[in-house]
C-alpha cells in the first residue's frame, strides 16, 4: 500500500527515474494532442469547391419560410403531442423569448415524465409530413430529491430525508439554438461532434445539410427547478432562442458531453451547477487559458509527489525533520479527505486519497516505525543524539504554537455551532476541523521553521519539491483571489483566509536557504580540508 522503507540499488532507482520521465513524457504528449484538438476545434475548415461532390452546403442558404413548433409528450414518436409554441415565420438569425403556461397530464403528476420535442419545419405544414424537418426531444422533467431546509440538526430528520425517493421537478426554462451561419461542410472532414447532429438531404450529385438543432442543457441550474405534486396542473415555461455560429454550435455540443461526463465520474447536481456557471459564464479563451493552468498545476503537483516520494525513500536519518510538521500535515490531509467524502465525486476522492495514503506512510518513516507482518509487531527504532535534538526543538515550538491555535480553532467551532446552521453534529465537527486546517494549516510549517533556526541549516529539505508545491500553490491562490473578486464571493470564507498563505512561509524557507546554505558550504569546506590534512 505505502512505498517500500527499504533502499533499493542504483538499478532500481534508475528504473524509477526512467518511469517517472516516461510518465510525464506522456502527460506532455497528450497535452499537446488535447492544444492539437482545440486548435482543430476553433478553426474549421471549410469546402474549398464551393459547390462540388465533395462538399455539403447548408440548406438555409437557399432562405426557406420556416415554422418553429413546441411540442409535449409522455414519450417522444410514441405518444400524443401537443402544441406549446408556434414561431411562424421563423428567422434562423432572430432571438426571441416566449413564456408559456404548460398543462400536466395525469402521468407527469403521479411522479411521471415529460418531454419536449423541438421541430424545425417548413411553414404551414405539418412536421411529421415534411421530410426535411429537424426536431431535438429533451427532458423537461428531472428526478431529484426534493430540497428540504437548511439547519435541521435531528438525526432521525436528516436520515429521513437521506431515506426519500427521488420526485418530479419542473425545469422552466428551455433554451433553443440552432446554427444560422451559412458553412459549407468538406465531406471527407466533416467533424464528428456535427455529424451527430446532422441530416443530409440530396438534390441530384449536390448534398445538402439540414438546420443544426440543440437544446442547450446548460441553462438551467437546479436551485431553479420546481417540484411537481399531484395537485399541479399546470406550470410555467419560458421558450428562448438564439441563432448562434459553427464554432460556438460546436462549443455547446463538447460542453454537454463534459457534463454527462462528470454525472458519469458521479458528481453531484450541485457540483454539476458550480462547473456550468463556470463554463457558460466564462469566454472561451479563458476557458482554454484555465485548462492551460490545470495543466501547469497537474505537472507541478506529479513532480512534487514524485521528488518527496523518492526523497523520502532515501532518507535514512531524521535529523531536522519536524515530526509535528508531518503528523499535522498528514492529519490535515485525512481531514480533508473526510470532508469531502460526503460532497465531491471519485474522481476528486482519488488523487487526495494518494496524497494522504502518502502522508500516512510519511509518519510511519518519521517516527522510524516498522510493521514487522510476519509477527505482526510493529518496532521503533531508537534516536541517537542529534534526532533527540531535533525532537526537543519540534516540542518546543509546538508547544509555543499550541498557545494560539488552540484557542482560536475552539472559539471558531463554538462560534459556528452557535450562530451557523449546520446539518448534524458530525458534519459541524468535519466542518470545524476543516476550517481549522484551511485558516492556521500554514502554521503546520512553523515546527519546521523554528528547526531549521536552531540548526542552522535546511539541508535536510528537500528543495525540488518545496519550489514545485510552492509554485503550484502561488497559482491556486492568485486563481482563487481572482475569482473571488471576479464572482463577488463565491468562496468560503476559510478558502480566502487560506490565500497567500503557504507562500509567505515559503518565502521565509528561501530567506533561510540564502543565510544557512553558505555556512553549511564553509562547514562542509572546512571538514573536508581537515580530512586532507589528516591524511
Amino acid at each position: 500500500m505505502f512505498p517500500s522503507c527499504c533502499s533499493k540499488p542504483e538499478d532500481g532507482s534508475a528504473k524509477r527515474s526512467y518511469i517517472s520521465k516516461l510518465l510525464l513524457g506522456v502527460f506532455v504528449v497528450y497535452m499537446l494532442h488535447t492544444a492539437w484538438l482545440l486548435y482543430g476545434f476553433l478553426n474549421t475548415k471549410p469546402c474549398d469547391g464551393g459547390g462540388g461532390e465533395h462538399c455539403i452546403s447548408s440548406y438555409l442558404t437557399a432562405r426557406p419560410r420556416l415554422q418553429l413548433s413546441v411540442f409535449t409528450c409522455l414519450v417522444p414518436d410514441k405518444s400524443q403531442l401537443n402544441l406549446a409554441v408556434k414561431i411562424d415565420p421563423f428567422d434562423p438569425h432572430s432571438t426571441f423569448e416566449r413564456q408559456v403556461n404548460v398543462s400536466l397530464p395525469e402521468e407527469t403528476r403521479a411522479n411521471g415524465t415529460l418531454y419536449v420535442v423541438v421541430y424545425v419545419h417548413k411553414a404551414s405544414v405539418s412536421p411529421l409530413e415534411d421530410s426535411r424537418e429537424v426536431h431535438y426531444a429533451a427532458q423537461l422533467t428531472i428526478y431529484i430529491t426534493p430540497a428540504h431546509r437548511e439547519g435541521q440538526r435531528d438525526t432521525q430528520k436528516r436520515l429521513s430525508i437521506q431515506s426519500e425517493d427521488p420526485v418530479s421537478h419542473w425545469r422552466p426554462h428551455l433554451s433553443i439554438n440552432m446554427m444560422s451561419e451559412d458553412f459549407t461542410f468538406n465531406k471527407a472532414g466533416l467533424p464528428s461532434d456535427v455529424r451527430r447532429y446532422m441530416r443530409v438531404s440530396q438534390e441530384g450529385r449536390q448534398m445538402m445539410y439540414l438546420p443544426l438543432l440543440l437544446v442547450n442543457e446548460l441553462s438551467f441550474r437546479v436551485r431553479d427547478l420546481m417540484e411537481i405534486s399531484s395537485s399541479t396542473v399546470q406550470l410555467p415555461l419560458t421558450v428562448s432562442y438564439e441563432g448562434i455560429s459553427l464554432r460556438r454550435f460546436r462549443f455547446w455540443v463538447h460542453l454537454q458531453d463534459v457534463v454527462y461526463s462528470l454525472r458519469q465520474f458521479g458528481f453531484t447536481e450541485e457540483n454539476i451547477d458550480e462547473i456550468k456557471e463556470t463554463l457558460v459564464g466564462s469566454n472561451l479563451y479563458l476557458l482554454v487559458l484555465t485548462a492551460l493552468i490545470t495543466a501547469l498545476q497537474l505537472i507541478c503537483e506529479f513532480l512534487a509527489l514524485k521528488n518527496d516520494i523518492s526523497s523520502w525513500r532515501k532518507k535514512k536519518s531524521m535529523v531536522g525533520m519536524s515530526r509535528k510538521s508531518v503528523l499535522w500535515r498528514s492529519l490535515s490531509t485525512l481531514l480533508i479527505f473526510l470532508h469531502l467524502l460526503e460532497e465531491t465525486s471519485l474522481l476528486v476522492l482519488l488523487p487526495v486519497g494518494l496524497g494522504a495514503c502518502v502522508e500516512v506512510w510519511k509518519v510511519f518513516k518519521v517516527f522510524q516505525i516498522h510493521v514487522q507482518w510476519k509477527s505482526s509487531k510493529l518496532h521503533v527504532n531508537k534516536l541517537d543524539e542529534e534526532e533527540r535534538k531535533t525532537v526537543e526543538y519540534d516540542t518546543q515550538a509546538s508547544t509555543y504554537l499550541s498557545y494560539l491555535v488552540y484557542p482560536l480553532c475552539i472559539s471558531g467551532a463554538i462560534f459556528s455551532l452557535a450562530y451557523l446552521r449546520q446539518k448534524s453534529y458530525y458534519s459541524w465537527m468535519i466542518n470545524s476541523l476543516v476550517t481549522g486546517v484551511y485558516a492556521f494549516g500554514f502554521l503546520s510549517m512553523a515546527p519546521q521553521l523554528f528547526i531549521n533556526h536552531k540548526l542552522k541549516s535546511v539541508s535536510h529539505l528537500q528543495g525540488s519539491v518545496l519550489m514545485y508545491r510552492g509554485v503550484n500553490t502561488l497559482i491556486s491562490d492568485l486563481c482563487s483571489c481572482a475569482s473571488f473578486f471576479y464572482s463577488s464571493g463565491s468562496f468560503s470564507s476559510s478558502h480566502q483566509l487560506s490565500c497567500f498563505r503557504d507562500e509567505l512561509l515559503f518565502l521565509l524557507y528561501l530567506y533561510q536557504r540564502r543565510c544557512y546554505a553558505p555556512k553549511a558550504r564553509r562547514r562542509e569546506s572546512w571538514t573536508h580540508s581537515k580530512k586532507v590534512k589528516t591524511q
